[in-house]
């Protein structure tokens, strides 16, 4: 059967809602178990609280924990016994494990990942990418959202390959449509960067590239991928994540204004609670890690268990749905103007 890691004590809620999150996921799917690794007292006393079945849970003792505080890169040569590192291995080394979710630091998530773990051949950088929620209904995937804060103009056209396998494997759409995200639609638009990945793009087989696209259009306009360097796509990312927060803030507040405004919404509940949903983009799971040999997700570090869950099942899906070897196939077939480093 198929195995997922998950570690326990990764992220500002562990271990109770990421445990809580990861034992919802077996009610999703009936194929896969979940392997958690992190303090094994910690671990059952928070199993001891819910129902699931014991046997599709395996429990991984660990006596460290990588926190944010600490640098990836050292946490992650240091710590051999933390809840990451070896849930990490167990990924790499079981044939089994098909995937690894973590809610913890996400600089030691990806250097694990691409020390432990290992990229796919080819690839220059592996590459963050969330779904943020738009206005179709559906989810427009953002890469890069934080894995690559300097990039080069080859690393943003490999990031739509990926990105388009992505789509392609996980959620069956033929030919996304890929836009980079600038400071304007105008061809011309952007920096050196910007420009050079443009035209990199553009020349790109295999690809629907449909030119550049603004910061409204992630969740507004017809593209299902915006392309992006790490660092505008974390701004980007983090600016959707205000903005659903602060349209649930102001909604709130105006709704208990007064008697009227307390009588409106009870008319207009069950719209402003699918705006609502809308607007988390948490519940769309967490940031799947293109490029590496394993599916590997990031949860948001404050995730609770309505985020998990579905994190959990992403990368039963991801795994499912042969996310690594569509990747794989796409970058043979469609190089992007540098070699591997």
């Amino acid at each position: 059967m198929l195995k997922i890691v998950v570690d326990a004590m990764g992220g500002d809620n562990a271990p109770a809602e990421i445990i809580k999150g990861a034992v919802q996921a077996l009610s999703d799917r009936e194929d896969f178990s979940i392997i958690l690794t992190g303090d094994r007292a910690a671990i059952e006393t928070e199993l001891g609280r819910l129902r699931y079945d014991a046997s599709r849970v395996e429990i991984v003792h660990c006596t460290e924990v990588v926190t944010n505080d600490e640098a990836p890169t050292t946490a992650v040569r240091t710590k051999k016994d933390s809840s990451l590192v070896v849930g990490m291995k167990r990924l790499k080394e079981d044939p089994e494990v098909g995937g690894f979710v973590s809610a913890g630091s996400t600089g030691a998530v990806l250097t694990g990942g691409i020390m432990l773990v290992g990229r796919i051949k080819g690839v220059m950088r592996p590459a963050l990418c969330p779904g943020i929620p738009n206005v179709r209904g559906t989810r427009t995937l953002l890469c890069d959202c934080g894995a690559n804060a300097e990039c080069k103009p080859a690393y943003l056209a490999q990031f739509g390959v990926m990105a388009t396998a992505y789509a392609r494997a996980a959620f069956g759409i033929e030919k996304p449509r890929v836009g980079l995200l600038t400071n304007g639609t105008e061809e011309h638009k952007g920096d050196p960067l910007h420009q050079e990945a443009h035209r990199l793009l553009k020349e790109t087989q295999g690809i629907d590239f449909v030119g550049n696209i603004e910061g409204r259009d992630v969740m507004y306009g017809d593209v299902d991928i915006a392309v992006a360097d790490g660092f505008s796509g974390n701004i980007a990312l983090k600016s959707v994540e205000g903005c659903g927060k602060t349209v649930s803030a102001v909604l709130k507040r105006e709704f208990k204004r007064n008697f009227f405004s307390k009588l409106s919404y009870l008319c207009a509940k069950k719209q402003i609670n699918r705006l609502r949903d809308m607007l988390d983009y948490a519940k769309l799971g967490g940031s799947v890690f293109l490029g590496l040999k394993k599916v590997v997700v990031k949860c948001h570090g404050s995730s609770k268990a309505n985020s998990v869950r579905p994190s959990v099942v992403q990368a039963v899906d991801a795994y499912r749905n042969r996310l690594v070897e569509t990747i794989e196939e796409l970058l043979l077939n469609t190089p992007t103007g540098e070699a591997n480093e």
